[in-house]
């Protein structure tokens, strides 16, 4: 027996039994009060999971290689299987241990249907789906977001199904669109569809849940996931499908759901990795694992595969087409170099738009990443990342090389190493103390000591002393060179160089200072990944002291000095994708003899490209760098507003790929600016991040100017 409404239409029906009114308000009122049980109803359980993903390329051009984690193409060939096996065990609230026994399929390398298990892990009864980035029409405050009508109406009398359709009331990447199926009886959902946008994928999941009365009447037995990636012409068509056997479920009992006071430590709730060890690959030995029938267009496939690999046998690739093709590989792929037991070394491509940017204040600038890492027993972690850079309007290159090793992951106590070639770097006291002398003494024409090189190396131990509380002990030295050599040519040459003068001006300084650094974030949520202690958030900001003090004729040091900063800043999610980012800080030279560069460490220009994630939203875009090295104090405070759509939410068809928008707010003061202040709006894809930005000097209108950085799928 069953009813039929109009799709989308009805927002109450009669019952076909006794022709009362059935309004979707109450259906929604039972369905979502009875939700965070049913979330949490399931305690613990072990399933055999099987997946299969087939893989249909419509479209491609040269960008292809660009695409994340896209596998590499076999020439000519369109359509690609992939097949997996695996043990998965669930622990409350959220553990996720996935131990992958078989694999097969028709792709040499690469992980498209790795990027897909989350949506395999689904709790349907979660306020939030795909690791919190959809709002879940189940959430308590989903009428907000969604509208919800009454599809029709199946099942018994004691025991009516209704299929409930959600709409999204505005159009957002954050929300979804489709129908579930409620039981009338226990208000648990049989079945629910959703399709929508994450990133650059269009798709639709179909979940459908376990009988009511069942052991798994809580928990999905079948996912039929269709998704569509199209970006650039590139077109890519995929559909999986996942099946669970369930071989144990335990459920909590009633008495113990209650309140329990939030702890610091989630260790239990976060996600592991797939454990892929002892992976078989043999088509026969999946062949007996394998729960549901291929169908014969996928045994043809398989087939195909087979031919192509017994043909690439007989007739190897020459070994011309195979270096141009490792090149190619080389300049526009990731590269990842497994060194046995020594580590792994991974570095971003040669030729890659995701390491460009631009700005009106910097111009064009490049940067490559390269990363070693090796994991030693007890959790002890080794990485340095060398980085090389290019900044094409100053014709200046740049290179550092940073070394951790965290030798007590549990106390994150590490010993932490960098060197390299910093900003050039402006002395206005230099200036000041050639302003000063008389005209007759020197011939200015020969003095450049403007702007200088600065080769930098920084070595620092850091380790926590309680939860949130982070000690560091260290040492600074530079050695800043003049970009030209100057020339001391007395106007008299009869006159004698004043001797107090000839020793402040120089073509080299040296500085060298112990440094002390602590930064506490009070009530730190944290969690263990083995040994290894790893910080998550705080409600609270982040509050960090940094003190330097120069030290006169360590290494020929030529100055001493005493630097001190202050610094707080705070990430606020507000949910939906929405945050709030405030940052304030000050900072000031005091106590210096002969010292004639002011370099914060907070207050700090960045010539190479930066990102979305990065520090954007809190430095100055627009401020003149010499304005970074020219006062011995200053004050500032940044403020980011973020969230999907504030103003394009209109123009929906023109902004698909605008993930989120952003307002700024920076603010400067220094001696001789007071105020400086930049006004900001940005937006941020998948593929770039491009800002506009407006300053003012002194309350005057200085500038307008532009930021645009490649990300790439870098987010």
């Amino acid at each position: 027996m069953f009813l039929l409404i109009p799709k989308g239409k009805a927002e109450s029906v009669l019952n076909p039994y006794t022709n009362e009114a059935i309004k979707v308000d109450s259906i929604l009122y039972n369905v979502i009060a009875f939700a965070p049980f049913y979330e949490k109803i399931v305690n613990d359980y072990r399933a055999d999971l099987y997946i299969k993903g087939k893989l249909n390329i419509r479209k491609k051009n040269f960008m292809f290689r660009y695409l994340p984690k896209m596998f590499r193409m076999q020439k000519g060939v369109r359509e690609y299987l992939m097949e997996s096996f695996s043990d998965l065990h669930f622990t409350a609230p959220n553990i996720y241990d996935q131990k992958v026994k078989a694999g097969y399929g028709t792709v040499y390398s690469g992980g498209f249907q790795a990027t897909m298990l989350e949506y395999f892990n689904v709790n349907i009864y979660s306020s939030t789906l795909l690791d919190d980035r959809l709002l879940s029409p189940l959430a308590k405050n989903g009428k907000k977001y969604y509208r919800y009508r009454i599809d029709t109406i199946t099942g018994d009398q004691d025991n009516l199904h209704y299929k409930i359709r959600f709409i999204p009331k505005t159009k957002s990447d954050q929300l979804v669109g489709g129908y579930m199926i409620v039981s009338s009886d226990v208000w648990s959902v049989r079945e629910i569809r959703f399709s929508g946008r994450s990133e650059l994928l269009t798709f639709e999941n179909l979940i459908k849940m376990g009988e009511v009365g069942d052991e798994n009447e809580f928990l999905p037995i079948r996912y039929e996931f269709n998704v569509r990636f199209n970006f650039m012409g590139n077109v890519v068509d995929g559909s999986y499908l996942a099946s669970l056997n369930y071989t144990s479920i335990e459920l909590k009992e009633r008495n113990k759901f209650h309140k329990e006071k939030k702890k610091l430590d989630l260790t239990e709730s976060f996600t592991l990795k797939c454990d892929t060890n002892s992976l078989h690959r043999d088509s026969a030995y999946f062949a007996s694992l394998r729960p549901i029938e291929l169908s014969e267009s996928e045994k043809k496939l398989y087939e195909d595969y087979a031919y192509r690999k017994d043909t690439s046998s007989v007739r190897p690739t020459s070994k011309k087409r195979e270096f141009w093709g490792e090149l190619g590989d080389f300049l526009v792929s990731d590269l990842k170099v497994d060194l046995s037991k020594m580590g792994s070394v991974k570095s971003s491509p040669i030729i890659n738009p995701l390491l460009l940017s631009y700005s009106g204040s910097n111009g064009f600038s490049w940067r490559q990443d390269f990363k070693y890492n090796r994991l030693f027993s007890g959790d002890k972690l080794l990485r340095v990342v060398p980085r090389i850079g290019y900044n094409f309007t100053r014709k200046e290159f740049y290179w550092s090389v940073n070394t951790d090793f965290d030798y007590w992951p549990q106390k994150r106590g590490a010993i932490h190493m960098n060197f390299g070639n910093g900003n050039r770097i402006y002395s206005s006291d230099v200036l000041d103390e050639l302003k000063a002398m008389p005209d007759s003494i020197f011939d200015f024409d020969q003095i450049h000591l403007e702007y200088f090189k600065d080769l930098f190396f920084n070595f620092r131990h850091s380790i926590e002393i309680v939860n949130g509380l982070e000690l560091s002990v260290g040492l600074s030295a530079h050695r800043r060179t003049a970009v030209e050599k100057s020339k001391f040519v007395m106007v008299d040459p009869n006159l004698p160089p004043p001797p107090d003068l000839m020793n402040r001006l120089k073509d080299t300084y040296i500085s060298f200072a112990p440094r002390v650094r602590v930064e506490w974030t009070p009530r730190l949520y944290y969690y263990m990944n083995g040994k290894r202690k790893m910080n998550l958030y705080s409600s609270y900001p982040t509050f960090s002291v940094d003190y330097e003090r120069g030290i006169k004729g360590i290494f020929k040091s030529s100055g001493e000095y005493e630097r001190v900063e202050f610094d707080l800043q705070h990430r606020v999610p507000l949910g939906l994708m929405r945050n709030i980012y405030y940052r304030f800080g000050l900072g000031m030279f005091t106590n210096q003899d002969q010292l004639y560069f002011v370099d914060f460490a907070n207050l700090a220009r960045s010539n190479l490209p930066v990102g979305w994630n990065d520090d954007i939203g809190g430095v100055f875009q627009l401020l003149d760098g010499r304005w970074y090295n020219s006062s011995r104090k200053y004050v500032r405070a940044h403020f980011t507003y973020e969230a999907p759509f504030l103003f394009l939410r209109h123009l929906m068809k023109y902004t698909r790929y605008v993930q989120n928008e952003r307002l700024y707010l920076n603010a400067l003061c220094v001696p001789h600016l007071k105020p400086y202040l930049e006004l900001g709006y940005g937006i941020g894809t998948h593929i770039f991040d491009f800002g506009v930005f407006v300053s003012s000097e002194n309350w005057k209108y200085k500038e307008i100017g532009c930021k645009f950085t490649f990300e790439l799928f870098n987010r």
